[in-house]
């Protein structure tokens, strides 16, 4: 009896888990908008993936604590990433299993065409993360 207990706590915990894991892409977007616009820094470093690719010529981050020391940095290296991310929504790389949402310069309004900044997610055995910046004009 002891034994079928036990069975079947591992059974719904490892479907859980997996559940979690599995997490669509839209509802990851929302907790990763909702933790970048109250400025989360735990929050968003559970969801990035380690190392983060960086723009060119920017170290990349290697660790959640280096992520949360420079996360200011990080977020808003060249966007307004809490304006951006009010307004944006994300969208599928083609020919890829990527997703994206890419930003104006801080300087620019929102409504501007000129969008080179660009945060990639990628699906990872643990569920989606945030997992590269880029400026695609560099």
């Amino acid at each position: 009896m002891k034994i079928k207990f036990m069975l079947s706590i591992l059974l719904v915990i490892t479907i859980y888990s997996t559940s979690f894991a599995q997490q669509n892409i839209e509802s990851f977007w929302k907790n990763f908008k909702s933790a970048i616009l109250k400025e989360d820094k735990n929050t968003v470093a559970k969801m990035t993936k380690f190392p983060l690719s960086m723009p060119y010529g920017v170290k990349t981050v290697k660790s959640k604590a280096e992520f949360i020391k420079r996360y200011e940095k990080i977020i808003n290296m060249e966007a307004d990433a809490k304006r951006c991310f009010q307004t944006q929504n994300i969208e599928k790389e083609e020919n890829s299993n990527r997703y994206f949402v890419n930003c104006t310069f801080e300087s620019e309004p929102e409504t501007s065409n000129n969008r080179p900044i660009f945060y990639y997610f990628e699906k990872t055995k643990t569920g989606w993360k945030f997992a590269s910046l880029d400026n695609i004009n560099e």
